[in-house]
């Protein structure tokens, strides 16, 4: 009979003991949440008053507000749904995205940047457009350049897309959007890449972009003697900033934290400190 009494009351410590460190763990968890989501509204509500307050005067500034609405608008309806610290630092990572937007507008029209926004580590590693560039691929005719213009009025601010690395610049169409969209590059795209960024200092050679390889990888890969191959085909989307992203479509999280993708990522911010 004691040890049957003395087998329950060591069950009971048990089960009170792991119920106590549960319920510790999800007030944890509940304070994770309400922070990451407190900095992440911090930041939504700083690309609010952006957006609302701008208006472009030209049409590089223009469309690259419009993309900053985008980012503020999927920022804002994702925010009250997240449910995890890292759905709030997604959200966090949208809005950034749309102040750097934002900032290349206010580039565009001739105003103060403002300061600096925090550096991204996959849109450092895709590059940067260093010089104008025209070509024609497939009977298209593209342009990309450092600047904003007439002839290249979309702005992207550099990272992955579909998980291959995207310059960043100003160009003459979007032309890494249908990859946003399908979560995949369709053929064509690395005859494209090539004949755009050929010889360009920082960006990675097409048989390397098309392996997801950015020009530092690729000049690691060939230090260790690597061999890119016919680049192959990478198969998972990728993402651009921390999250897997897929189609944008303004709406919410898809059952763990990945965000609807968006068309575009960009410099933002101008005005303000992060």
């Amino acid at each position: 009979m004691g040890t049957a009494i003395t087998v329950i009351v060591l069950l009971v410590l048990v089960v009170g003991g792991i119920a106590y460190f549960a319920k510790g763990q999800a007030k944890t968890r509940q304070r994770q949440l309400d922070d990451a989501k407190a900095d992440a509204r911090r930041l939504v509500e700083r690309l609010g008053g952006q957006v609302l307050n701008l208006v472009g005067s030209n049409e590089p500034a223009k469309q690259a507000l419009a993309d900053a609405s985008e980012r503020y608008n999927a920022a804002g309806s994702q925010l009250e749904q997240a449910q995890t610290a890292e759905q709030a630092k997604l959200v966090k990572e949208t809005a950034l995205e749309g102040l750097y937007y934002v900032r290349a507008a206010r580039e565009a029209m001739g105003m103060d940047p403002g300061p600096k926004l925090p550096e991204e580590v996959e849109r450092e590693r895709a590059g940067k457009v260093t010089e104008e560039r025209s070509v024609d691929v497939e009977g298209r005719r593209l342009h990309a350049s450092p600047q904003p213009g007439d002839e290249t009025p979309y702005y992207y601010p550099g990272g992955r897309v579909a998980g291959r690395p995207v310059p960043q610049g100003w160009y003459s169409e979007p032309w890494w959007k249908p990859a946003l969209v399908a979560g995949a590059w369709g053929l064509g795209s690395a005859l494209l890449f090539s004949a755009m960024f050929s010889g360009m200092s920082g960006i990675a050679s097409a048989a390397a972009w098309e392996s997801g390889y950015d020009a530092g990888q690729e000049d690691a890969m060939a230090d260790a003697g690597g061999d890119f191959g016919d680049g192959g085909d990478p198969g998972d989307p990728g993402s651009d900033g921390g999250g897997d992203f897929a189609g944008y479509d303004g709406g919410g999280f898809d059952g763990g934290g990945d965000f609807g993708g968006f068309d575009g990522g960009g410099d933002f911010g101008g005005g303000f400190d992060i």
